[in-house]
């Protein structure tokens, strides 16, 4: 059980979420996201980018793994459900030190790469509409994400 959780009623509204957490984020955060297909990882990742100055559509990198978008900071979007049961290692460490934020989708297949301190997102269905956001910061900075996000309703 997360000690950050926060219910939202639409898409729009998990998105404004991601969008308003974008500014407490540095160069070199990276924040991971799980749950079910179609729980709303995407639609997080979108209001993400729009928090952080992206004008290009953001959609997901499922055959491309990556995708990175220009806007205040780099933004660098993955999405490594492919790289299940593989030992591929396409540059992460590059990406996670670099000097934009990384969201990371079904990271839970690449976790041998990612660095020490994160703030991992899972999103689960409460029903058709709704969706939990539960935060599992690991550092100090990622804590003090996760609180202020929580209060941010």
């Amino acid at each position: 059980m997360s000690d950050y959780q926060i219910e939202t009623h639409s898409e729009m509204e998990t998105a404004q979420i991601a969008e308003k957490m974008a500014v407490l984020l540095k160069p070199g955060d990276v924040i991971t996201l799980e749950g079910d297909l179609g729980a709303g990882k995407t639609a997080f990742s979108k209001g993400l980018a729009k928090g952080l100055g992206v004008k290009r559509t953001v959609n997901s990198p499922t055959f491309t793994i990556i995708k990175e978008y220009d806007g205040e900071m780099p933004f660098y979007h993955m999405d490594v459900y492919r790289l299940e049961d593989s030992d591929e290692d396409i540059g992460f460490e590059e990406y996670f030190n670099g000097d934009g934020v990384c969201v990371v989708e079904w990271a839970h297949f690449i976790e041998e790469y990612l660095p020490a301190e994160y703030l991992n997102i899972n999103i689960s269905y409460i029903d058709a509409h709704m969706r939990l956001l539960a935060f599992f910061p690991k550092g100090v900075h990622f804590n003090s994400v996760a609180a202020d996000v929580a209060g941010l309703r």
